[in-house]
């Protein structure tokens, strides 16, 4: 295949997707939030976040996070420890929101239908999203989760859960993978996947090699690449609905 062809065929594949349902396949869920305490949290939380996107968590103060809320210094205290603590509740959140995320898009019922491809290609390019989205939080956390038992301990579990359920949804099809080991394939596909976006975007380490000059690249080959190490049969997929007309 060209690098014209596989152009034309990915830009199809996600068409095709987007018509499968008429909601997309994958959105961030984030719990609804009903009491008064709950809400000042998130505030407080999404405060914290913004100001970590915009100067790193060592420059941001409470007095900061509290004011951006439209809180009191006294509201943060009497939630958090301290500063750090607001960071550990930052990745609690961003774990309990991962997992429902990924228990409920990831869903065999919601992909009926679909292809690997087609599968794949949604799964990345919605990961490439949510990294560059909270781009600045998670580079926090990843730093920090080097040298915090806790937190490596949230990522790791976070990690296991999404691998367990992109595993069941892509073994559902493992007629199709010629690996040898399919359920290693998917694992070591997505951690790949993982690894190259914290490199690439957290990091914005490309190396002397260079990399994709944009996320829509960056998606593009990512799932080129994890495609290609399942070693599909008949791929690019001429009989599913990848290929239908338009």
């Amino acid at each position: 295949m060209t690098e014209t062809e596989y152009e034309l065929w990915f830009s199809k594949i996600h068409r095709v997707s987007n018509r499968l349902n008429s909601e997309p396949h994958f959105q961030w869920i984030r719990p609804v939030q009903q009491a008064r305490s709950q809400q000042t949290l998130e505030r407080l939380l999404d405060s914290a976040e913004a100001l970590i996107a915009d100067k790193g968590f060592d420059d941001i103060t409470v007095a900061e996070i509290a004011s951006r809320a439209d809180c009191s210094v006294g509201a943060v205290y009497s939630r958090f420890r301290d500063k750090q603590g607001v960071l550990h509740s930052l990745q609690d959140r961003f774990v309990d929101e991962a997992t429902l995320t990924a228990a409920m898009t990831l869903d065999l019922d919601r992909w009926q239908g679909a292809s690997l491809e087609e599968i794949i290609c949604e799964l990345v390019g919605f990961l490439v999203e949510i990294h560059r989205e909270r781009r600045g939080v998670l580079r926090e956390l990843s730093v920090r989760s080097m040298s915090d038992v806790a937190m490596t301990e949230r990522k790791a579990r976070l990690a296991t859960h999404i691998g367990q359920h992109v595993e069941a949804l892509l073994l559902a099809q493992s007629d199709r993978i010629g690996h040898p080991d399919p359920a290693t394939a998917v694992r070591f596909g997505l951690g790949f996947v993982f690894a190259t976006l914290e490199q690439v975007i957290l990091f914005e380490e490309t190396g002397a090699y260079g990399g994709p000059t944009s996320d829509e690249q960056l998606a593009r080959e990512l799932s080129r690449a994890y495609l290609a190490y399942l070693d599909l049969n008949d791929w690019p997929s001429t009989s599913t609905t990848a290929y239908a007309t338009d």
